[in-house]
């Protein structure tokens, strides 16, 4: 036995007894409606909801906001882009995507957050390399809090997962908030299936 096999059997040995998880209480659901709690959750972290009453007309908006030469990458079937994205991927080509447009899982109305892992992203650098990110989202979709949000079995078959929220930002000891530093510099959710 190597050095290496002998030192990870002894780690493997040396692994606590599996303990169960505790119970997530749910806590009481605030007041009001929950599609407008999520707009104001996002709002409150620099992102835009957009209420369409179809992923068509969703479409449009995009188009309408960013333009339809714009450089364009979409994993939503419905939204054409200018760049195609694959599984195969580089994540280091999609160095120039200004708008990426994907499907959001679920939304969560206490924080105004949406759900992605990889099979939304499909190239998980989207999220992080565009300039501004577009997430198509079904208002039927959206739980009442995190409570509910990590209930779903969406965190059990996910490699990678990830709240998105509003776009990146950052702020320094004056107060002075920079968005966009690290990351997307907007972040727009298209909320398919309601009124307007």
């Amino acid at each position: 036995m190597s050095s290496k096999d002998s030192f990870l059997a002894k780690i493997r040995a040396a692994q606590p007894a599996a303990v169960e998880m505790p119970d997530i209480p749910l806590f009481a659901t605030p007041e009001g409606d929950r599609i407008e709690r999520f707009i104001a959750g996002l709002a409150l972290y620099g992102g835009v909801a957009q209420r369409v009453a179809t992923v068509d007309e969703a479409r449009d908006a995009i188009y309408a906001k960013f333009g339809k030469d714009v450089a364009l990458c979409s994993v939503v079937d419905a939204i054409p882009g200018t760049r195609v994205i694959g599984a195969d991927t580089v994540p280091s080509s999609l160095h120039d995507v200004e708008v990426a447009v994907v499907p959001g899982r679920f939304g969560v109305a206490e924080t105004g957050s949406v759900w992605l892992s990889e099979a939304e992203y499909r190239v998980n650098s989207i999220g992080y390399l565009a300039q501004h990110l577009v997430i198509v989202l079904d208002e039927s979709s959206i739980v009442d809090g995190l409570q509910d949000a990590y209930r779903r079995d969406d965190f059990n078959h996910a490699r990678y997962a990830v709240l998105v929220t509003g776009p990146s930002a950052t702020a320094d000891i004056e107060g002075v908030l920079v968005r966009g530093a690290q990351g997307v510099r907007s972040l727009t959710i298209m909320l398919v299936g309601g009124t307007h």
